[in-house]
């Protein structure tokens, strides 16, 4: 299983590793740590540095009730962060965490190789086109609402087929748009109870029937530290034990905070194999 990123074909037959560059104060992790260029790039040769295949770079919040920027605002966060990246590490692949077409154009235009959409394209209309257009992989998620709303959408006939559902009429939507190489999400943590979050870790080799990479992000999730009665910061080994799971069910990228521990983690998990 392949995807064409910057021109050069990705096997995932190997599990990759998504490593996680906030650049906002509020992200409900490590809100604040990176919202400077200096700090930005010091982590991003951290990432580099503990072997993250990409990453991915979010200039807005997506928590629950997370403050909302406009396409403008997000810009003039992620811009100059990834301009200086790409100055410093040219052979960096990035992804930008974004429901704004014009902020994925923009990013892709300054060395972005892939796109990681939340909303699916519901929260601009322009966002297919768009990459149809710019020709790179784009990360198609599971939500309902908004960060904002998706708590109140929760009720499914049944979350497994919906979701199946929800990514066979958008990946037909995206191929209109000449969008090949897309990478499935199923949105832990969106629009979803802590419930419903494990069912949908047990049954995601379900969505296997799309032949896609699978891209999951559980990482320090509330679905983890909620369950445990810990905090956020205690839940790195929750972390790991679920990401292990969800290797075992046909995973094939881990977007995490703690990329060295999850190389090691895939590590063990390929002596399994």
């Amino acid at each position: 299983m392949t995807i064409n990123i910057s021109g050069s074909l990705v096997d995932f037959n190997i599990p990759k590793v998504a490593g996680i560059l906030n650049i906002t104060e509020d992200s409900f992790y490590d809100g604040g740590k990176y919202s400077t260029i200096e700090k930005a790039l010091k982590h991003t040769e951290e990432l580099i540095a503990e072997e993250a295949d990409f990453i991915d770079i979010g200039g807005q919040s997506t928590r629950p009730g997370s403050r909302f920027l406009s396409e403008e605002d997000e810009l003039s966060q992620v811009i100059p962060v990834i301009k200086a990246i790409k100055k410093k590490f040219p052979f960096v692949k990035l992804s930008i965490d974004t429901f704004w077409s014009k902020v994925a154009e923009e990013s892709v235009y300054e060395g972005v190789s892939m796109i990681n959409d939340i909303s699916g394209g519901s929260m601009d209309e322009k966002m297919f086109e768009t990459v149809g257009r710019l020709k790179v992989p784009y990360v198609l998620m599971h939500m309902r609402g908004t960060p904002q709303t998706m708590g109140t959408f929760t009720e499914y006939n049944n979350l497994i087929l919906d979701i199946n559902y929800y990514f066979s009429k958008k990946i037909s939507e995206l191929k209109k748009f000449g969008v090949n190489d897309i990478l499935l999400d199923p949105g832990f943590g969106f629009s979803k109870t802590l419930e419903q979050n494990y069912e949908l870790l047990k049954n995601i080799d379900k969505f296997k029937i799309f032949n896609l990479p699978l891209y999951i992000g559980m990482s320090r999730k509330s679905m983890i530290y909620k369950c445990l009665e810990i905090t956020v910061e205690e839940a790195l080994i929750g972390t790991s034990a679920l990401n292990l799971y969800a290797l075992q069910k046909g995973a094939h990228i881990l977007r995490v905070h703690d990329v060295k521990e999850a190389k090691q983690m895939i590590n063990l998990w390929k002596m399994l194999k």
